[in-house]
């Protein structure tokens, strides 16, 4: 990294924002980086495990980012933004198609214990399907919930509803999801 860039890394993300709208490439790419890899996350767990279009709609999200960053009134938003771009083009992806999920990506072999291993696969595997099962705006709440750390308020604006709705979507996933995983408690 050259010294130019190494000082946009320490700037908070409403700066690199006004400075990406100002077309700066350098502060977008920042943004890219500090991104990527959680949306490209999002997508592959919301469109089922397909990488590749998870991989074009990350970047489909990113491209449109990069083209309506003007629109953004509050730089500070940004992440937001991103987050309900991905979530809306994953959506109208699954509303074309039967959704598939599958998790195991991010959780490595437990400690070398075959047994243990082989539990651990068999309730990922159980925990896939079982949002495999769920109505997408279910999954998406759950996903950008659980696995994401988004607040019911923000999920809201993300999927457009009301964080009460969300909230009842989250409490039927998870009742749904217990039932499936009870035998993994």
């Amino acid at each position: 990294m050259s010294g130019g860039t190494t000082a946009l890394v320490e700037l908070d993300e409403a700066t690199l924002v006004a400075r990406a709208r100002d077309r700066d490439p350098a502060s977008f790419e920042l943004l890219v980086r500090r991104y990527q890899r959680r949306i490209y996350t999002l997508c592959l767990r919301m469109l089922n495990g397909a990488s590749g279009e998870a991989e074009d709609i990350a970047q489909e999200t990113f491209v449109t980012a990069w083209r309506r960053l003007p629109e953004i009134q509050n730089d500070a938003a940004f992440g937001g933004w991103l987050y309900r771009t991905a979530t809306n083009k994953c959506l109208t992806v699954l509303q074309r198609r039967r959704p598939t999920v599958d998790l195991d990506e991010d959780h490595p072999a437990a400690d070398g214990d075959p047994a243990r291993t082989a539990g651990t696969s068999a309730a990922m595997s159980a925990l896939s399907e079982a949002l495999r099962q769920l109505p997408p705006q279910q999954r998406a709440c759950w996903l950008l919930r659980e696995v994401h750390g988004r607040s019911y308020h923000e999920i809201a604006e993300l999927v457009g509803t009301t964080p009460t709705a969300v909230r009842g979507r989250i409490a039927r996933a998870r009742a749904e999801l217990a039932e499936v995983m009870k035998p993994w408690r």
